[in-house]
């Protein structure tokens, strides 16, 4: 775990590897270390970061209550700090209302969405009796210990056997949870309505569930974000439940990277080139160009980074992603 000053406050987070950034929120009850396979795993080709969101992990608590834009704001900031302008932003549950949060306040930080288990905010995909009883529950819960309770929510988290030390982890971030992150997590996200930002997604955006996820579930809550992202992606794992990241972990890190790696999403850096949309010259990666083959005679042609961003969706190809 790493420490960051953002605007006189802590903020933790974990890292490895190298390459184009690939930025993971985690849930509730949680932190970081949930994205441990995802750490591990993909490592090879991206510079994934796992944030501790505020009031979790070793982050510092936040000064009081938040909005999902305010917590948008702070992983912005965190991101400003690492030197990190442009990120593959994914998310599980809580985190991936986050991920669409942070699409809405600072679009241009984000390459692509990777989805999992995520809702548009609870007030946004989940009736309102459902709101009120997730909300009426959590709230009872953070004045006692949290070993009175986290074992009622395991079932709800996955559906068959999970990988060694999994419910372990889990237990431990559980355990670890504390009243000051867990409220203005609750209170955002309980308020929290995003579907009017859906229509608004132009990044190439993955949408990856369980299929018994029994917190956000295919036929509603999926099914609702497919509609409303243009060109979203689903992709269901079968007999996987809710923490998908950690119930299939490969399964998982084999989406995630083929997604990125075939969806436009991916823009690998080469230089001494002409963009042919722009006409930018590169001579070196301050200026980051990316291969893009034509669907009609097979030339390979170069896009800038910027024009290949913007128009990913109007290009007649597929962006191969190559090193220089």
């Amino acid at each position: 775990m790493k420490l960051a000053d953002v605007d006189g406050r802590r903020l933790a987070y974990h890292r490895a590897g190298a390459g184009p950034a690939l930025v993971l929120l985690h849930g509730g009850w949680s932190d970081g270390r949930a994205w441990q396979p995802q750490l591990a795993g993909l490592a090879d080709r991206y510079d994934v970061i796992a944030w501790d969101a505020p009031g979790c992990g070793g982050s510092d608590d936040p000064p009081g209550e938040m909005t999902m834009s305010g917590y948008a704001d702070a992983l912005a900031a965190l991101l400003a700090a690492l030197g990190v302008d442009s990120a593959h932003l994914g998310g599980l549950s809580w985190g991936g209302g986050l991920a669409l949060a942070v699409w809405e306040r600072h679009p241009q930080l984000v390459r692509s969405l990777v989805l999992a288990g995520a809702y548009a905010g609870w007030r946004g995909s989940l009736p309102p009796a459902e709101v009120e009883a997730r909300v009426r529950r959590v709230r009872a819960e953070a004045d006692r210990p949290p070993r009175e309770w986290l074992e009622g929510y395991l079932p709800t988290l996955f559906d068959g056997p999970v990988p060694p030390g999994t419910l372990e982890l889990v237990r431990t971030m559980m355990l670890e949870s504390r009243r000051a992150g867990m409220l203005p997590m609750l209170s955002a996200f309980a308020e929290a309505d995003l579907n009017a930002v859906l229509p608004t997604i132009t990044v190439p955006t993955l949408l990856l569930w369980g299929e018994h996820d029994q917190r956000a579930p295919v036929r509603t809550v999926a099914a609702a974000l497919r509609s409303a992202i243009p060109a979203a992606e689903l992709v269901v794992l079968p007999g996987v439940g809710h923490e998908i990241n950690l119930e299939a972990p490969e399964a998982f890190n084999v989406e995630v990277r083929r997604f990125l790696e075939t969806s436009g999403a991916t823009l690998w850096p080469v230089s001494r080139a002409t963009c042919a949309l722009c006409g930018q010259q590169a001579e070196s990666e301050d200026a980051p160009l990316t291969w893009v083959t034509s669907i009609e005679d097979g030339r390979k042609l170069l896009y800038c980074d910027r024009c290949a961003r913007e128009n990913v969706r109007n290009i007649e190809g597929k962006l191969d992603p190559v090193y220089w």
